[in-house]
């Protein structure tokens, strides 16, 4: 709508990752830097993590979009919490591999039959796991069987995992050292610099045709990183409605007045209820305590539950699942009261 308005081509901000628009700020050059790296070595895990909107994916495209399809066959999951078993049929299915009602076993096969064709070809295959965080400890663990596919010591399949911080405390549990024997590199993702945020605008603005008229005063790209705190998606999202703004109010150069009204309007629409009144710190109410109570009993009759189950060998998710509902109705009961 508003691209005309400032003499673009394009849309320069949009939450869809693009590799077009990638912007290599320092620690994002690094990150694309191991994971050339790690193309480069043909072995071993590399680990790039991040906070949400800090360009994980978009780095993970800029790879792919890059690489050598004449050498390297190349697939991208973005992981539910998927089982070992899921996971080994989403990777044989992102491979292309037919697998129908195959059991587990037939499905490793087939896999490890085109990773072992695509060798004989000279070439290798690629698996980049998005979300890794998503994963159980155990899948994370069956993506390491995945690699000992080897043919002449090299593995068959390597795989890059991104993911947000809670990777790094999967990663660090006393059970994955083999996993960890394994990465060759790692790198996290923070937040851009105000020096960069204003470089990453500039720069996403200037690929969309910008002709390098000012557009935002200084004191504005202040305001924008201060909302932002440097987010590249949230960054994204706030300039996209900047300029919206700026179009809409016929303003060429948008200070830090404009920048605030938008701030203000964007705080207004983030569906935060306005007319619960905010509690005291450290003050419960009445209601507080009654839940309080409400739980406390409820994690006591679980941990009862457990040690019956333990003791007794009873099935414990029937034993629970009933235990569950009956509280839950007793909740009910207690709100309405």
């Amino acid at each position: 709508m508003y691209e005309q308005y400032y003499g673009l081509h394009s849309k320069p901000f949009q939450l869809t990752p693009d590799p077009a628009f990638f912007f290599a700020s320092k620690l994002h050059k690094r990150a694309l830097s191991y994971l050339e790296y790690g193309l480069a070595q043909a072995e071993g895990f590399i680990v790039i993590t991040g906070g949400i909107g800090t360009g994980k994916t978009t780095i993970a495209n800029s790879l792919l979009n890059d690489i050598d399809e004449q050498n390297i066959v190349a697939a991208q999951i973005v992981t539910p919490k998927l089982s070992p078993d899921e996971l080994v049929r989403m990777v044989a299915q992102k491979f292309g591999i037919k697998i129908a009602e195959q059991t587990k076993t037939e499905t490793l096969n087939a896999l490890e039959e085109y990773l072992t064709g695509l060798h004989k070809q000279g070439k290798r295959a690629l698996l980049l796991v998005d979300e890794s965080q998503n994963l159980p400890l155990e899948t994370i663990e069956e993506l390491r069987m995945l690699s000992n596919f080897q043919a002449k010591g090299k593995p068959l399949l390597q795989s890059f995992l991104l993911g947000q911080d809670e990777l790094q405390d999967i990663l660090r549990a006393p059970n994955m050292e083999q996993f960890r024997q394994r990465i060759v590199a790692s790198c996290h993702l923070s937040a851009l610099s105000e020096d960069e945020c204003k470089n990453y605008i500039e720069y996403r603005m200037y690929h969309a045709g910008w002709n390098g008229n000012p557009l935002f005063t200084p004191e504005a790209y202040a305001k924008i990183y201060e909302f932002t705190t440097g987010i590249p998606r949230r960054i994204n999202t706030f300039v996209d409605r900047a300029l919206l703004y700026g179009f809409l109010e016929e303003q060429q150069e948008l200070d830090a007045a404009a920048i605030g009204e938008v701030a203000k309007e964007v705080s207004d629409e983030m569906f935060v209820q306005k007319d619960t009144p905010v509690k005291e710190a450290g003050v419960a109410t009445s209601g507080d305590l009654k839940d309080i109570d409400y739980y406390k009993g409820m994690l006591m009759e679980l941990v009862d539950t457990l040690d019956n189950a333990l003791q007794h060998k009873i099935k414990l998710t029937r034993y629970i699942d009933n235990l569950l509902r009956k509280k839950y109705k007793a909740y009910i009961r207690l709100k309405s009261d």
